[in-house]
């Protein structure tokens, strides 16, 4: 084999580029299976939260299925009706707001031990003068016991009295429905000084 013809086999037996297209069939089965995916994802990745898991789809799912202490259930209870209507004077942090509502943080009238007096003004309301915490607060308070049962008033008030930094017994609904009744005949909102003789424990 002459030097020449060897050259050329060597030339010949080179890889070479060149262009040539996908198979059809390959695109579109790579794409059923990312679509394919796609969907798995959505319906069992339960918005990729790490506290989601099956057969839940999202986190309410799971945390309704927690079993729950009834003063836990309560007190989420009063996080619903305090987040929609208390909130809007009180702030949802509590703390009250110039010429609209005095804090519940820390108040000595949300956390006295025994909460008729708390109870009184939720059903009733308050008008005039108030101390809270050394400061003198001027407002009124409408009247709640037209627009909430008694365990929505428990739940409220077991609310603000465990959350922020405020520890204080729950309220039950029996200690609601005994006062709603014994006040029963109230047609004005309460004072300050009204509420002073009810005794705190």
């Amino acid at each position: 084999m002459s030097q020449n013809d060897k050259q050329n086999l060597r030339r010949d037996n080179e890889p070479s580029a060149g262009n040539s297209s996908v198979p059809m069939w390959l695109v579109l089965l790579v794409g059923l299976f990312f679509y394919w995916g796609a969907m798995y994802l959505d319906q069992n990745a339960g918005g990729f939260n790490s506290k989601v898991y099956h057969p839940f789809g999202n986190y309410e799912e799971v945390d309704a299925a927690q079993p729950k202490d009834a003063n836990a259930q309560l007190i989420a209870d009063g996080k619903r009706v305090f987040n929609s209507t208390c909130s809007l004077c009180h702030q949802p942090h509590g703390m009250g707001e110039v010429g609209k509502a005095p804090p519940l943080v820390g108040s000595e009238w949300v956390l006295a031990p025994k909460p008729d007096r708390i109870i009184r003004v939720v059903l009733d309301g308050l008008q005039g003068p108030i101390n809270v915490k050394g400061t003198e607060w001027n407002l009124a308070m409408a009247s709640w016991k037209g627009t909430f049962n008694d365990h929505q008033i428990a739940a409220v008030l077991s609310y603000i009295r465990n959350n922020w930094d405020n520890k204080a017994p729950a309220v039950t609904e029996e200690q609601v429905k005994a006062i709603r009744a014994k006040e029963k005949a109230r047609t004005q909102p309460w004072t300050a000084q009204d509420l002073q003789p009810i005794a705190e424990r």
